[in-house]
């Protein structure tokens, strides 16, 4: 999975090559990953649901979502999995495409993009001791997307895998149909969480919806090899945060298992400021997102050098909402859509808040993904891909003059 090319180690010896982008689990060092396609969305809040959206309608206009063997979420990201997963023995395929796709997801999806989420779950767990923030934000999923769904009523296939981050043992918590586990304590096999619970829990974002707290009390816990924190302090109420803290690509539960790679990133970027403020709240609210940021950027630059690897078998995509489609190999430079990236910059930098979002900014998110899904495939995937429309022609990625 790294190049070791002479190219890459300095004469002293020491070592330069491209890191893996995930880091191998017990018994993982060299498992090498089995043919089938994996979907990775991250985080990002509203903006990366609907950019997904975006990415999933040109999967779908291209006759391959049903391709897809895996499906990894975090944050912003679950909330569309989570439905598309709910959803997916309802989705009426012919000739490979599902029909109904906007009416089971993109329609569900964008009227929950203009409810009022955060603040009003922040207020109310402040103000009510008895209904946490975690409460509330559980409340609106089930009553807008959810209801009382269990992981039980995700598919068998693909497997949808929603991480969070397990504040207690540190690595990944992974929700699915099959089980909840984290290698470090345990596994809970054919688990009944509600689903509203898991996508909560994936996207609690410190410091204001985190942590979220999981009762596994009465769960029957399995221990396996690797498994190290046991105790039921570990396996009882478990704390957790959103799952972009450990993994805001989502990549770990699919680069060690899915030769082929689609990375959907929404998780934008940050951008200078001249008054970060000197209070300690707005300090360490800086310091957050600047790590944060460090961190995806580390995965972003493991990713994309594994892809030009000679030695790492994987192949697929990165696209992002920071792309710049100008830079991109020829094939992703169709005629069409023209894409301005002073445009797809602002949209890279809307709040990544849980809150109303205008149907303009919805429906330019939604094209943007679709759009830089086309051109992932292209320059990627197949060459050959014919062409499809924007799913809102009326709102161009591109200044009039440049249509």
């Amino acid at each position: 999975m790294t190049d070791t090319s002479d190219a890459d180690a300095r004469p002293d010896g020491e070592d330069f090559t491209a890191a893996s982008p995930v880091r191998p689990g017990p018994d993982e060092a060299h498992a090498a990953p089995k043919e089938g396609v994996g979907l990775c969305l991250s985080g990002g809040g509203f903006r990366a649901m609907l950019f997904h959206v975006g990415v999933l309608k040109r999967l779908n206009a291209a006759g391959r979502l049903r391709t897809l063997d895996r499906i990894s979420s975090v944050s912003g990201g679950s909330i569309t999995a989570g439905l598309l997963g709910l959803r997916w023995s309802k989705l009426n395929f012919e000739a490979e495409v599902a029909t109904n796709f906007d009416e089971l997801i993109t329609e569900p999806l964008r009227a929950f993009a203009h409810t009022k989420v955060d603040l009003p779950a922040v207020a109310v767990g402040a103000l009510l001791p008895y209904l946490s923030i975690s409460d509330r934000v559980v409340g609106k999923l089930k009553k807008h997307l959810y209801g009382d769904a269990t992981l039980q009523s995700l598919p068998v296939a693909p497997r949808f895998v929603i991480n969070a981050t397990n504040l207690e043992s540190g690595v990944l918590l992974r929700f699915t149909r099959a089980y909840v586990a984290d290698y470090k304590v345990g596994r809970v096999n054919n688990p009944t969480v509600p689903l509203a619970d898991a996508v909560a829990a994936s996207s609690a974002f410190p410091p204001f919806l985190s942590p979220f707290e999981l009762d596994l009390s009465d769960a029957r816990w399995k221990t396996e090899s690797g498994n190290v924190y046991t105790g039921a302090g570990y396996r009882s109420d478990i704390l957790l945060t959103d799952g972009g803290v450990y993994d805001n690509l989502g990549i770990e539960a699919v680069w060690k298992r899915c030769r082929t790679v689609l990375i959907s990133d929404a998780s934008g970027h940050i951008d200078g400021d001249p008054d970060p403020g000197r209070d300690w709240g707005h300090g360490i609210i800086r310091v957050l997102h600047l790590l944060d940021s460090q961190v995806r950027s580390l995965r972003r630059s493991a990713v994309v050098s594994a892809f030009k690897s000679k030695h790492d078998p994987h192949d697929g995509f990165f696209i992002s909402t920071l792309s710049d489609l100008s830079t991109w190999p020829k094939p992703a430079k169709r005629p069409y859509p023209k894409v301005d990236p002073v445009i797809t910059g602002r949209l890279a930098k809307i709040s990544t808040r849980l809150t109303d979002m205008p149907d303009e900014q919805q429906e330019l998110l939604i094209n943007w993904g679709f759009a830089a899904a086309d051109a992932g495939l292209l320059a990627f995937v197949d060459e050959d891909l014919p062409p499809a429309e924007l799913p809102y022609p009326n709102r161009p990625l591109a200044e009039a003059h440049d249509a």
